[in-house]
């Protein structure tokens, strides 16, 4: 897994334990997996050695780690739709419920707390429409093509063109989403609670980082896996 020539997306589709030790360092795996370990690196003013010291002391993959690298496509859009989607879905109303009545209860106190709830309102609005056009064009082509190669049958034009035009626009939602939790998490001085917190306050601030610890992996799953396999697909038709 050690080679520069592997980009940081691929190293964590490869071993997702590695993710924890991106994120401790603050490099950025699912937005821009894309970017060689050298340029993480560098970006971050990170020692190379050190981040692949973390690696290499990784204890050994215990066997019921799921690899969804391995995963046919179908069966991988199945599994972020029903599971990643669905957390956004359930828990985009919770938190603005709590994020709302921090406002009313502490904004005085912490006026951060406005900003923070209008970042995550534009999120979840945002994610909501980028969600179902991947459930409704998106995935529904992959499915097709999977289906087509394995019975060895023509792929019929779709009306966005080639698969890359969808998963090009994805991966922008993806990017600007990306950039909104690092400013909610720069908000929330990285989901640390003020003194002050209630109870609620204590309990929105790990669901928000929660929320953000899945759209990583959600975002990771598609950009990293997904995503590029099924660009690769679609040139063997």
């Amino acid at each position: 897994m050690l080679t520069t020539e592997k980009t940081i997306g691929e190293m964590v589709a490869e071993d997702f334990r590695v993710a924890a030790i991106f994120k401790k360092y603050k490099i950025d795996f699912c937005c821009n997996g894309n970017r060689s370990m050298e340029e993480a690196c560098e970006r971050k003013k990170v020692q190379i050695e050190e981040i692949y010291n973390a690696i290499e002391n990784l204890p050994s993959k215990e066997s019921g780690e799921i690899d969804f690298n391995s995963w046919p496509l179908d069966l991988l859009a199945d599994y972020v739709e029903k599971t990643h989607h669905h957390y956004v879905e359930e828990k985009s109303v919770i938190l603005m419920q709590f994020l709302d009545k921090l406002c009313k209860v502490h904004g005085d106190r912490h006026p951060e707390l406005f900003e923070i709830t209008k970042l995550f309102r534009e999120s979840a609005q945002e994610l909501g429409a980028h969600m179902k056009k991947e459930e409704l064009i998106l995935f529904p082509f992959i499915k097709k093509m999977v289906a087509a190669k394995r019975n060895n049958e023509e792929l019929k034009t779709s009306s966005f063109g080639s698969v890359e035009n969808p998963v090009a626009m994805m991966m922008h939602d993806h990017d600007i989403e990306g950039e909104r939790f690092r400013k909610i998490a720069s908000l929330t001085n990285d989901y640390q609670f003020p003194e002050d917190a209630c109870g609620t306050y204590q309990v929105t601030y790990k669901m928000l980082e929660d929320f953000e610890n899945d759209l990583h992996r959600h975002i990771h799953l598609e950009n990293n896996i997904l995503f590029p396999k099924a660009v690769i697909l679609e040139k063997t038709f």
